[in-house]
C-alpha cells in the first residue's frame, strides 16, 4: 500500500479498515498489499487453521503480520477488561473440544476467537484454555513508563481514569499528545506463562471509531489495547519505549528492539493467517 493510499491528502487522517471481507477478498485489503499467510500445521488441537483477525498494521521491518487486537470492556469504577469469546462446545473430527469463539462480535459481523492469540507458543499457555477461570482484567507488570510504575504495583488492575492527561502525556520520544500507553499482562493469573499487552488511550482512537463498527465495538473511551507479542520472532515491543526507535522512523509507532518491526497502533487492519491448533488437554 503506497504512502498516498494509506494517508489520503483529502483527510489528512489514517485510514482504518471498514467492515468485515472473506478470505479469498482479503488479500486486496492486506497490512502491505497483501495478505501475510503463515505456513500450514497439521499438529493436533483445538483450533488454528486460517485465521481472519484485526490486527495494529505492522508497517516496517520483519514482522509477516499486524500484532492483534483484544477487545476491550471499562467497568463503572473504571476498571480495563479484555474480553474473553464466549466458550462453546464444539466436534471437531468426531470428538467434544472446547472453543472460545463469538460468532458475531457485538453485531458487527465479525468472528472473534482465541485463534487470534495463537501464535508465539501462546496457544499452549495455561490463560488460553477456554475454560481458564480469570475476570479477564488487565493489570499492571513492572511497568514500560515512569508514570506506570509510579501509580501502580505488580498486579494491580489498569484504570481508565488513570489515562486522565492522555492528550498531552508525551516521555520524550517522538512526539507529545499521540496518547498515553501502558504495558501489563491478561489471563495470566498464578500461571507459569503471562500474556503481555499493550493498552493506548488516544483521540485518535476515539475518532477512528466513530467510522468503524468493530473498532467502535472493541475499544471504549480511546483505549484499545493488544497482544504484544511480535509476530517475527515473538519478542515484547513497546510504544514509546526506546530511544534509538527514530532510526527506525518509530518513535511514534510501536518497535520492536530484536529485529527492527515497526507496528502503527493508529492503523487498524484485517490480517489472514494460519493459528496454531491450541494443545490437547
Amino acid at each position: 500500500m503506497s504512502d498516498s493510499d494509506k494517508y489520503p491528502a483529502d483527510s489528512g487522517r489514517r485510514r482504518f479498515v471498514k467492515g468485515v471481507v472473506g478470505g479469498a477478498a482479503l488479500a486486496g485489503v492486506g497490512t502491505t498489499g497483501a495478505a501475510a499467510i503463515n505456513s500450514a500445521t497439521t499438529s493436533p488441537g483445538a483450533g488454528g487453521g486460517p485465521t481472519q483477525a484485526y490486527a495494529i498494521e505492522n508497517t516496517g521491518g520483519p514482522a509477516p503480520r499486524g500484532m492483534p487486537l483484544i477487545p476491550i470492556e471499562i467497568d463503572g469504577d473504571g476498571f480495563i477488561k479484555g474480553v474473553w469469546p464466549e466458550v462453546q462446545t464444539v466436534t471437531q473430527n468426531g470428538v467434544d473440544v472446547q472453543i472460545a469463539q463469538t460468532d458475531d462480535y457485538e453485531g458487527t459481523g465479525v468472528t472473534y476467537s482465541q485463534a487470534w492469540f495463537q501464535y508465539c507458543g501462546v496457544q499452549s499457555y495455561e490463560g488460553m484454555a477456554p475454560d481458564f477461570e480469570s475476570d479477564n482484567y488487565f493489570r499492571s507488570d513492572s511497568g514500560g513508563y515512569d508514570w506506570q510504575r509510579e501509580t501502580y504495583s505488580v498486579g494491580d488492575r489498569l484504570n481508565v481514569n488513570d489515562f486522565d492527561d492522555y492528550e498531552t502525556w508525551g516521555n520524550g520520544i517522538g512526539n507529545a499528545g499521540l496518547g498515553k500507553p501502558a504495558t501489563g499482562t491478561w489471563r495470566s493469573e498464578d500461571t507459569e506463562d503471562t500474556m503481555p499487552i499493550q493498552v493506548l488511550r488516544s483521540s485518535r482512537i476515539e475518532e477512528a471509531a466513530q467510522d468503524n463498527d468493530f473498532l467502535a465495538a472493541a475499544t471504549d473511551q480511546g483505549v484499545i489495547a493488544w497482544l504484544n507479542k511480535c509476530t517475527h520472532f515473538c519478542c515484547v515491543p513497546g510504544y514509546k519505549q526506546a530511544a534509538d526507535s527514530a532510526k527506525f522512523n518509530a518513535e511514534d509507532g510501536v518497535y520492536c528492539q530484536c529485529h527492527q518491526s515497526v507496528y502503527d497502533p493508529f492503523s487498524i487492519v484485517q490480517t489472514l493467517f494460519t493459528a496454531l491448533p491450541r494443545p490437547e488437554e
